[in-house]
Order: structure tokens, then sequence, then C-alpha cells
């Protein structure tokens, strides 16, 4: 059984190391990909701090992705692939952080109260499957660290599950 354990903040490379260490742990033997969304964005969203949304956006098609697993207030249901800062980084095929949302062009406010964002693909075997998409009220809450550890944390994610063909 998981045990959630808290983890020291002080040390961001170290948090980072010993929250994979439980996405790891509560990701063992599980394969379906809805289920390890729905634990993963629940674990982030209680040890990291200073969010409000942590979730996954999947790509339903080719240029849409849909709203999957989250924690927060309720999300924009589609975004198209291009589109704010979740479709831009399916687009780019990388990454995107984000210190000040209002500065980013295009951006989708699904919560007002949203300053900075992180988003990570999902890619699996070369192919985007969808984003990891963290916000937080406070600007310029992630930096260079946040977006290694976050992903770090994708990658454990993505190498969990079960991808069907």
């Amino acid at each position: 059984m998981f045990a959630e354990k808290t983890i020291d903040q002080s040390d961001k490379p170290r948090f980072y190391r010993e929250l994979a260490d439980q996405l790891s742990g509560l990701l063992a033997g599980e394969t379906d990909p809805v289920a390890n969304a729905a634990n993963t964005s629940a674990l982030i969203f209680q040890m990291m701090p200073d969010l409000n949304w942590a979730g996954f956006y999947f790509l339903y098609s080719e240029d849409e992705l849909v709203v999957g697993p989250f924690q927060g207030k309720p999300a924009c249901v589609r975004i198209a692939v291009g589109n704010g800062v979740c479709g831009t980084a399916v687009a780019q095929g990388s990454s995107i952080l984000v210190e000040d949302v209002h500065a980013f062009p295009g951006h989708i406010a699904c919560d007002a109260a949203s300053r900075s964002e992180l988003v990570v693909p999902l890619i699996h075997e070369d192919t985007i499957l969808g984003v990891f998409d963290l916000d937080s009220p406070l600007q310029a809450r992630f930096d260079s660290i946040d977006q290694a550890g976050v992903e770090r944390l994708v990658a454990i994610y993505v190498a969990a599950c079960l991808w069907e063909d």
C-alpha cells in the first residue's frame, strides 16, 4: 500500500528526487493511463506548494486536446493544438515554462487566478499523447529546476502506462 511522506521543500533537486521515488512507488504495478493520471495529478497537487491546478490533457485527435484527470477548479475541456500554453507545447513538441501567463500570446484562462504555468508533453515512442499542466497563482512560480523535475515525473508516468497503438 502506498504511503505518502512529507518532503522537505528547501532543496528543490532533492524534493524532486524524493517526489519521483514516491510517484514510482504509487504507480508500481498499474498500467492504466487514466488511473495513473488521476494518482499522478493528486500526488503532485498535494506535494507541490503554490499550485492551483495540476492535471492532464490528452490528444484525442491530431488537432485537439481533451481534459483528463486533474486536481483544482473545473477546467477548459477542449484545447486546439497550437492554442494556449498546452496547445503550443504539443505543436512545438517541448515543455513550456511561462513566468507570466498574461504575457503569453493566446493564453487560455481557465482559472483567472493563474499567473504562471508549466506544461510538459507526454511523449511515448516519439509520439505526443498529450500534456501535463501545472498552474500557479504566483507569478514566476516555476523555474528550470521545476521544469527538469516535472519532466522526470512525466517520464515516470509515461513509462508506467500501457499505451494502445
